[in-house]
């Protein structure tokens, strides 16, 4: 049994000079680039009308239609009981709240006990959509909201916005540094040279934005809202390092951990202990795959980043005081 629903989409003048399956694999991130390389090659994706090959190069303001072919399983993962949080429910999607740590969907070094496991488990209906009806993705160790698809319209019209980045994507982050204000990170992200796990911004990389403000000031930290007008692999991690300002605890972009001075026993242990980066997925905003009604969800910081933003505050306040009093 297969299914199919049709994608249209007009290439953005930021891909010109993109191989096409490399640009529609960044334009429709639910499905692979070797799924859509073979839809390029089966006549399912047309371009202004024409077939072309997944080699040939985009020029920008092509308008691009697509026939995803839908097998009625898509995966052979294994449903497994996992808990799930989830921040909001219909029976078109489904918001999930991911905790720090847990993978999104089965990889190399991650053959199970992943959020697609899980979600399969939770609605086994899942097995008929791409990767789970998963529409877009988190670090392993970055908590958060991420948004699920239940049946095929809404996986087509989820996409469909992600891709014309009409989903609204807010995050918390707390970084090392004491910022003066708010900015914002225009520069190109791409694989890094020499380590493939790394990304790092290179001029010939792919278009990514990056808008922040300061939500917070502590003693050598600085907690900081987020907005993503692209999403890049590392996008927000990659920005802030790229700016002066890497995030707390992250493994591949902070290369040094510092303390402020007279630090704390529990400032000290709280921050080195803090061993993934202090970054999560707090609000999305779309409208509703079939009503159109704006849907808006927020999750609260989990515990640990919570208590990272408590023990900063209690040190900066210990500080004042003893500043105060040396005044006196």
């Amino acid at each position: 049994m297969h299914m199919t629903a049709t994608l249209e989409i007009v290439i953005p003048e930021s891909r010109r000079g993109e191989r096409l399956d490399l640009a529609l694999a960044g334009l429709f991130p639910a499905y692979s680039r070797s799924r859509l390389k073979t839809w390029i090659e089966a006549g399912r994706v047309l371009v202004d009308g024409r077939v072309l090959r997944p080699r040939d190069l985009v020029m920008g303001g092509e308008r691009v239609r697509l026939e995803p072919e839908l097998e009625s399983v898509q995966t052979h993962s294994a449903a497994q009981a996992i808990t799930l949080q989830i921040a909001y429910e219909d029976e078109s999607l489904l918001v999930v709240n991911k905790p720090a740590g847990l993978v999104v969907h089965p990889g190399a070094g991650n053959p199970d006990r992943t959020l697609q496991n899980a979600l399969l488990h939770y609605d086994p209906s899942l097995n008929a959509l791409p990767r789970a009806g998963i529409i877009h993705r988190l670090d392993k160790d970055t908590s958060g909201l991420l948004v699920i698809a239940r049946d095929l319209l809404a996986h087509t019209a989820l996409t469909r916005a992600l891709a014309a980045r009409d989903v609204s994507r807010e995050y918390t982050a707390i970084c090392v540094g004491e910022m003066t204000g708010g900015g914002r990170v225009d520069a190109p992200i791409g694989r890094h040279a020499s380590d493939r796990l790394r990304m790092s911004v290179r001029s010939d990389g792919r278009p990514a934005v990056t808008h922040y403000r300061v939500l917070g000031k502590y003693r050598g930290y600085t907690h900081v809202q987020v907005n993503l007008e692209t999403g890049r692999t590392h996008q927000i991690r990659v920005h802030l390092a790229h700016v002066g300002y890497p995030i707390v605890g992250d493994p591949l972009y902070l290369k040094r951990r510092s303390l402020p001075p007279a630090a704390t026993a529990q400032l000290t242990a709280t921050l080195r202990g803090f061993r993934r980066q202090a970054l999560h997925a707090a609000r999305l905003g779309f409208a509703h795959p079939k009503s159109g009604k704006p849907i808006e969800v927020i999750a609260p910081v989990p515990a640990d980043f919570e208590a990272l933003i408590t023990v900063l505050k209690t040190d900066l306040a210990l500080t004042r005081a003893a500043q105060a009093d040396l005044r006196r």
